[in-house]
């Protein structure tokens, strides 16, 4: 589902003008990563959890030169899926396991 579906399911369920239903996804993201920015984190019960994680420096690789690159420490967004939604996914298998996402068990 891309943003834009989002905000048109958000107008069809909650009966709104996509107008205002891309404002408040808007207000929702605008939200979540304010919070993530500062270091907090998001906790969505039955949904999952948002959280920032320190990564270290390291040395990379260039996969093309192999030579070695410096790669500086770095704080990444991170989310933990919740047991409802992850219970949810698995109980739903409309789609194959194979990781297509397209292809349909019929």
């Amino acid at each position: 589902m891309t943003k834009s579906e989002l905000i048109d399911a958000i107008a069809a369920r909650a009966e709104l003008t996509k107008a205002r239903a891309e404002l408040l996804v808007n207000c929702v993201f605008d939200a979540m990563t304010d919070s993530l920015e500062q270091g907090e984190g998001i906790e969505i019960r039955g949904f999952g959890s948002f959280t920032v994680r320190p990564y270290k420096s390291y040395s990379g690789r260039n996969p093309r030169t192999g030579q070695p690159v410096p790669v500086a420490a770095k704080r990444l967004p991170f989310f933990k899926v919740g047991k409802e939604l992850k219970e949810l996914v698995n109980a739903s298998r409309h789609y194959a396991i194979s990781g297509g996402g397209d292809d349909r068990d019929e």
